[in-house]
């Protein structure tokens, strides 16, 4: 049975291959029959897989290639030569054994051999076509994080973070490549451990008692950053296309750590901190507010510094325990850490208890089917203060600080809040005391996935994810002196969400003479589903008084009508790619993904998303590999397809409402009858944003190591944008959501250099920089304009500062010219009509908010024990609306309120009216020391319970170069206008935070 088992292959063989087929013509028969499957794992020297890797024998020549577990099977006979070898790693021979072969390439100074995360499996960076960049742990452990997005500052060309807010646990936005949409946002898809996260809130929203109301915290915050092994950013739609339609933003691929090779490990990590505000705003003081004022009723004769009130030096501390242990079979790493973080505003806080198991398991021959699990359950609480991002023309906390009057006292003769008795301002202290707010989130995600080996490189694996959250939210406004809810007001907001995942795909391997195929297809499916209510109780008792109505909503004044809604969507797909090497010097990708959601009509139900790159290996050809200054230099060439699905569900679909505006007459009482009325017009063609990119990129190492990296050139442009735009004759409403023909384009270079420029026994050097560059231009937009980024302030309603405008930046700004002052100090704007009367026809356009140039500066050095890190990160070329100093103009002097020092030091007329114009516009450019860490590791040799025991100090956000006058220029808050997204804005931001920690790893 062997023996004709063996003559079928034979024929196979040389039907597939001449070459082959004239090897097996060589072979002597007998001693074919004497060779047996010889079969092992080819790991590098930290125990990581290395699939791709070529295992070839020497005598038969018969050669095979490992999967991305790093396993191979190959016909051979016992003792047989075995050349092992890949990109990036010494080549080794080794003779073929009976028994299960574990075969340790050790790494080359090359950078390529490098395994990367793709998307449904592993290659090595040699064998990468798109652009894609994976950090590892050690390079982006720095700092306190409380999220993943946030590591991603400064390490990675292209990629861009703003924050929303510095409050602990708030989201921020993270832009790879430019801003691709004008209304469905620009956030990545994040995949944890092959679990594709719903962009959607998991954390329910607050009321707005007046003050705004304020926004759901970052999705993301509830990971530890500690258990994060690598981040993988994919960029070009190459790498993201096996995404398909939640790919157009760029994808990020985060892997969590798991046992290592080796003995138990107990990893102990820890640290504390304090925190203050990044700078104080200038602002008048006391003394400089009293020369200010002609009205001598508005020196109140106190002297306070009120960001002094506000701000704290906040305390951090964290602490995390991992348990990671392998055996012959699999591995296990259990963690569980506690993250209390106060933030720097007083009585906001966030604390974090995460849990983690990973454990994987080999089971039958050789592992022929292996099982892993995954899981994290995450319980956060946290407090929130009065400042939400659409308070209107009294603003919210920080601006209450800012503009309170330091002639004022914080309390009165009495000791109780001093009242500042004005409409539309109100003691920030006594803000913070009235205000509570409260939100719990416990999520839970975890998935389980098994692969079986059916034949030789035929793999078969399945995926099962579970993502459930449950947030509830209380916010309370005790009764009050002021005019914002004097009454006092409870509200609970609640949100569920559940999103299941189910992966199944076949990959198949095979190799033969120089040619190497990789071929994958699979389906996917996810489902998501929202839910959420919300009650309240108004005229509520009074602080300190009775029941708190967290704890008894009941106990005192008037319930609310209660609310909910609940929805799911659906998104059903189908992938597929295949990679083709040969001779290790040219290299083919092409993948395609359908995707079908009921997020979109019947019309255009499924959406396809190809994509194809190109790779050739020049340092590998005879022109160049004697070359001794070049060890790799590869060329990639790339072209694809993604999607942005990320609309509100159901707008394909007409909506209708009962309202007394639609209504009837008809009954003789004259009571009115509500009519039905349309608010939104069907339409089942709406179908995904299309985004299709270019890339052409290289990368090299040269001069063993001393000079690495890679530069990319991309063109990113959307199509068919969705856009709620006004309707055609006869429609029952009086705009439709609906595809357009305009195109957003973002095109630039990156760049991402590398050097060892010290390796000796005792000392160390390395530095990398990265950067890119950014140009972004609408064009075709169907309407004459659009807008968003709207404005707060007294006088400022309706007032926005974005325009989206074919030809220009989207989100570019438009106002007024502000050229200075007249003698008596009163403002000047540009004419441009030339009718001699300054409004709203005389407003321009100006550069926006999106920097040209992005660039980040990594690095490490160490000396025998000690170890110094550093990063500076910097942007130019970009624009932000400072809102805050809008709202502290010089005006405020006649109005008992205070200024910034530089409108009333310029000559500013406090008769100046209240106008958006450029003066308010400034560059937001910037260069900034965002972490420093020296760290020392003792010598603990002679202890054997004890391995290693670093200790460290760090610094963040220590050092910040910039001509922005607000907290702080790396910021974009949330000021969205008919759905269409805000760029630049700045109101008064809860400010980022100066932070310094000491620390300590210990590893027993």
């Amino acid at each position: 049975m062997n023996n004709q088992f063996l003559l079928i292959v034979a024929v196979w063989l040389s039907a597939a291959s001449p070459s082959v087929a004239n090897t097996v013509s060589h072979l002597n028969y007998d001693r074919v029959i004497r060779q047996e499957p010889i079969k092992g794992v080819v790991v590098g020297a930290d125990g990581t897989p290395i699939p791709g890797a070529s295992v070839k024998s020497l005598s038969s020549k018969k050669v095979t290639t490992t999967n991305d577990r790093g396993e191979f099977t190959l016909q051979a006979a016992e003792g047989e030569k075995l050349v092992i070898s890949s990109i990036g790693f010494t080549q080794q021979e080794v003779a073929a054994s009976g028994s299960f072969m574990r075969i340790t390439l050790a790494a080359s100074s090359s950078q390529l051999g490098e395994v990367v995360v793709v998307g449904y499996g592993s290659q090595t960076k040699a064998d990468v076509t798109g652009a894609l960049t994976q950090l590892k742990a050690d390079n982006i452990k720095q700092g306190v994080n409380v999220s993943v997005d946030n590591m991603l500052q400064g390490k990675v060309s292209g990629v861009r973070i703003a924050q929303s807010s510095g409050e602990p646990g708030a989201g921020v936005d993270v832009f790879i490549r430019g801003v691709g949409s004008i209304r469905s946002g620009s956030t990545p898809l994040f995949v944890v451990d092959g679990v594709p996260l719903s962009n959607d809130n998991v954390s329910a929203g607050g009321p707005n008692f007046g003050l705004g109301s304020s926004e759901p915290k970052n999705p993301l915050n509830f990971l530890n950053t500690s258990d994060i092994e690598t981040i993988t950013i994919l960029k070009d739609a190459s790498a993201a296309a096996i995404y398909g339609a939640r790919g157009s933003n760029g994808v990020v691929l985060i892997t969590t750590k798991r046992g290592s090779k080796g003995a138990p490990t107990l990893t102990y990590d820890t640290y504390i901190g304090t925190s203050s505000v990044i700078k104080k705003l200038d602002v008048l003081s006391a003394a400089e507010y009293r020369k200010a004022i002609k009205d001598p009723a508005y020196d109140h004769g106190g002297n306070t510094d009120w960001q002094d009130v506000i701000y704290r030096n906040a305390f951090v501390q964290n602490h995390n325990l991992s348990f990671a242990k392998t055996s012959n079979t699999g591995s296990f790493l259990a963690s569980v850490s506690h993250m209390d973080q106060d933030g720097i505003v007083e009585t906001s806080t966030f604390k974090r208890t995460t849990a983690r198991l990973n454990a994987e398991e080999g089971f039958f021959d050789d592992k022929r089917l292996t099982v892993k699990m995954n899981l994290t359950a995450s319980n956060i609480d946290e407090t929130g203060i009065p400042n939400g991002n659409t308070a209107g023309s009294d603003g919210q906390l920080i601006i209450h600080a800012l503009m309170a009057n330091p002639t004022r006292s914080v309390y009165d003769s009495t000791g109780k809040y001093t009242n500042f008795n004005m409409n539309a301002h109100y003691n920030p202290a006594y803000l913070l005391s009235i205000y509570k707010d409260k939100t719990n989130t416990f999520r839970v995600l975890g998935n389980v996935e098994a692969a079986f080996r059916i034949l030789p490189g035929l793999n078969y694996r399945i995926n099962y994810g579970i993502d459930k959250s449950t947030s509830e939210r209380n916010s309370t406004i005790y009764p009050n002196v002021t005019d914002r809810t004097p009454q006092g007001a409870y509200v609970q907001n609640n949100l569920s969400s559940l999103t299941t995942l189910l992966d199944q795909y076949l990959t198949y391997n095979r190799s033969f003479n120089k040619h190497q195929f990789e071929l994958m297809g699979g389906f996917s499916y996810q489902k998501f589903q929202f839910a959420g209510t919300a009650f309240g109780t108004l005229g509520i008792t009074k602080q300190g008084e009775g029941v708190d109505p967290e704890y008894n909503p009941g106990y005192s004044g008037t319930p609310t009508t209660p609310s909910g809604y609940a929805q799911e969507n659906e998104l059903q797909s189908f992938f597929g790619r295949v990679n083709y090497n040969y001779d290790n010097k040219y290299l083919v990708t092409a993948s395609l993904r359908a995707d079908g959601s009921t997020r979109f009509g019947e019309d255009n139900k499924y959406g396809y998303f190809p994509s194809f790159a190109l790779g050739w290996t020049l340092s590998r050809e005879d022109f160049l590999k004697d070359i001794s200054a070049i060890q790799d230099l590869k060329l990639r060439a790339s072209w694809g397809q993604t999607g942005n699905q990320e609309v509100t569900n159901k707008i394909t679909q007409a909506s209708y409402a009962l309202s007394p505006s639609a209504g009837y007459y008809l009954y003789d009482d004259h009571t009115v009858v509500n009519g039905v009325l349309v608010n939104r017009t069907a339409n089942p063609g709406l179908k995904w944003e299309m985004v299709e990119q270019y890339n052409i990129g290289v990368d090299f190492d040269l001069w063993k190591g001393k000079l690495y990296g890679s530069l990319e050139y991309y063109n990113k442009t959307t199509k068919d944008p969705i856009l709620n735009i006004p309707s055609g004759p006869l429609s029952p409403t009086t705009t439709i959501w609906k595809n357009v023909d305009a195109q957003i384009v973002n095109k630039g270079f990156e760049f991402m250099l590398g050097t060892t420029l010290i390796r000796t026994k005792d000392f160390s050097w390395s530095l990398d920089v990265n950067g890119s560059t950014l140009s972004n231009k609408i064009k075709d937009l169907p309407v004459s304009e659009l807008y968003s980024g709207s404005i707060s302030g007294p006088g400022l309603s309706g007032v926005n500062a974005n325009i989206y405008k074919s030809g220009y930046e989207a989100g570019s700004f438009f106002m007024l010219k502000h050229l200075g002052y007249d003698k008596d100090g009163k403002d000047i704007f540009q004419d441009i009509t030339h009718d001699g009367v300054i409004n709203s026809s005389d407003r321009q356009i100006f550069e926006g908010a999106i920097p040209n140039f992005n660039f980040g500066i990594n690095s490490q050095l160490r000396y025998k024990a000690f170890d110094l890190g550093f990063s500076f990160i910097g942007q130019t070329g970009g624009y932000l609306v400072n809102n805050t100093a809008l709202d502290l103009n010089i005006n405020s002097l006649a109005s008992d309120r205070n200024v910034l020092a530089k409108y009333y030091e310029d000559g500013a007329n406090v008769a100046n009216p209240v106008q958006l114009s450029s003066l308010y516009l400034e560059k937001s450019d910037f260069i900034r020391l965002s972490n420093l860490r020296l760290g020392y590791t003792l010598k603990l040799a002679k202890e054997a319970w004890l391995r290693s025991l670093n200790i460290y100090v760090s610094a963040q956000n220590l050092m910040t170069i910039t001509g922005y006058s607000g907290y702080d220029p790396l910021v974009n808050t949330t000021k969205i206008v008919g759905g269409n997204q805000s760029l630049g804005v700045d109101y008064a931001t809860y400010p980022a935070a100066k932070t310094f920690l000491l620390g300590a790893t210990v590893k027993f």
